[in-house]
């Protein structure tokens, strides 16, 4: 496939998920202030690289040595990287330089990592606190319960967190995504009420893939994670 026709396929998916994205925002009778993080682990730098000129500059990847080559691949473009996958403290000091924001802050020990490295490198992403929601044994994060009593430990730590990010159990029903969703986002609206005055402003809230992001951006999502829905079936790795 030409470059001409990825870009006409692309520009058509975009248009797609980004209406459908306005309209469950016009449901929810919120502003449509979603950020499409565009997930490109299923395609290659080729086509990543033609989504900033269609309006797309926030891009996922899940695997920091994919985000590191196609980062490379890609220098020369206004991207701005979303590490969306887990992150290995071994990782970080190679992924902290390249991204604007990290969705996968699942342990202390890796927060800890994270802000000694943005010290020493003077180089402070956006970070998500990632939540185990759906319960799963094999998903990363902290459990609902478990951060709370770490507010003022992560507060002493010079880490930019932003907000939470989570996911749905997998299923067919975009429907049974929701019990999760509004879960997390009362998490995150009691986080801000009790984590403000230690100097934190939880207002990010990362939820939703291919298969139930509508819901999720009725249920007061605020960054999408979006590859299926754009890619399938284009060029691969």
């Amino acid at each position: 496939m030409s470059d001409a026709e990825l870009r006409t396929v692309l520009a058509d998916r975009l248009a797609a998920v980004r209406a459908r994205i306005a309209a469950a925002c016009a449901r929810a009778g919120r502003e449509p202030d979603v950020t499409l993080v565009a997930v490109t682990k299923t395609v290659s730098a080729r086509v990543a690289g033609l989504l900033p000129e269609l309006g797309v500059t926030d891009l996922g990847e899940n695997r920091p040595q994919e985000l590191w080559r196609k980062a490379e691949a890609l220098k020369h473009l206004p991207i701005r990287w979303h590490l969306i996958g887990h992150l290995q403290r071994n990782k970080v000091e190679r992924t902290l330089p390249l991204v604007r924001m990290i969705h996968s802050i699942d342990s202390l020990r890796l927060a800890r990592a994270v802000a000694e490295e943005g010290t020493r490198c003077g180089r402070h992403p956006e970070t998500l606190l990632q939540v185990n929601a759906s319960r799963e044994q094999q998903k990363h994060g902290f459990a609902a319960d478990e951060l709370p009593a770490l507010r003022d430990e992560l507060a002493r730590l010079p880490l930019n967190v932003v907000g939470l990010m989570g996911m749905a159990a997998y299923a067919d029903d975009p429907e049974l995504a929701r019990p999760t969703f509004i879960e997390l986002r009362r998490y995150r609206d009691r986080l801000q009420r009790e984590w403000n005055p230690a100097g934190f402003r939880i207002a990010q809230l990362s939820m939703g893939m291919s298969g139930d992001f509508e819901v999720a951006v009725e249920e007061g999502s605020t960054l999408v994670r979006v590859g299926t829905a754009l890619f399938a079936g284009l060029e691969a790795e």
